[in-house]
């Protein structure tokens, strides 16, 4: 059975930094491209970052670039978004999601991932 668990969520205020971890469990996580997606109160769940099983490739929405940073570590089972320079359009849920093949800026569209988290929040305070 295949898990995602995502910490690391919390309340911040504006300008600070978060890191949030999804552990996963039940797959070959090495082989999976992983993902992040946010959704805010009253809003569609929307693409934030995405890295591909090696971690040699990354692709980030714009309205995050320069600001959150994937990174995973395959031995631990574990990817990461480190969340700096918070601005309060950041809170929403966070969830992670796998998909089995990397595919660039397709990357973005919820039907590429086969398995989801049940997210964190974030909340970053004005």
């Amino acid at each position: 059975q295949v898990q995602l668990v995502e910490s690391g969520g919390g309340l911040v205020q504006a300008g600070g930094s978060l890191r949030l971890s999804c552990a996963a469990s039940g797959l070959t996580f090495s082989s999976y491209a992983m993902g992040w997606f946010r959704q805010a109160p009253g809003k569609e769940r929307e693409f934030v970052a995405a890295i591909s099983w090696s971690g040699g490739n990354t692709y980030y929405a714009d309205s995050v670039k320069g600001r959150f940073t994937v990174s995973r570590d395959n031995a631990k089972n574990t990817v990461y978004l480190q969340l700096n320079s918070l601005k309060p359009e950041d809170t929403a849920v966070y969830y992670c999601a796998a998909a089995t093949r990397w595919g660039g800026q397709a990357m973005s569209r919820m039907s590429r991932y086969d398995y989801w988290g049940q997210g964190t929040q974030v909340t970053v305070s004005s």
